[in-house]
């Protein structure tokens, strides 16, 4: 989805650890400006996505995960125990995806409008001009 939408897309698989996905993210910060992860974000033990991203993020977007929650839960019930968070890491925007495959899908093509319009605010382009409100 995110080639189609014209993203550049490289994967890396990192192990449920806090000090692992963190690392990992402050180094794509310094690369690129959008990091999408996927998986970590229920209730088990091992789930620390949302506990990494909020430890490299200096402020959070909720509106994007609680958007990708509310459609979510309009197609199941278990949207409600996704602990997803999004938010920016200098000038990344970082999101955090359920690891299972459709509800990354469903997650992602609620958010992808928005991202262009998040990222060009990101480096530094707020000119709101022609925007619908």
């Amino acid at each position: 989805m995110l080639e189609a939408a014209g993203f550049t897309v490289e994967q890396r698989l990192v192990p449920d650890d806090v000090e692992a996905i963190t690392a990992t993210l402050r180094e794509a910060a310094q690369a690129v400006q959008l990091v999408v992860t996927t998986g970590g974000t229920g209730l088990a033990e091992r789930d620390v996505t949302p506990e990494a991203t909020r430890s490299v993020c200096t402020r959070l977007v909720p509106g994007l995960a609680e958007r990708m929650r509310a459609e979510g839960a309009k197609k199941t019930p278990l949207a409600a125990l996704s602990r997803g968070v999004c938010g920016i890491l200098d000038r990344t925007l970082v999101i955090n995806l359920p690891g299972s495959p459709i509800g990354a899908q469903e997650s992602l093509e609620t958010v992808l409008p928005l991202l262009p319009h998040a990222l060009e605010l990101l480096a530094g382009h707020t000119d709101h001009a022609g925007l619908n409100r």
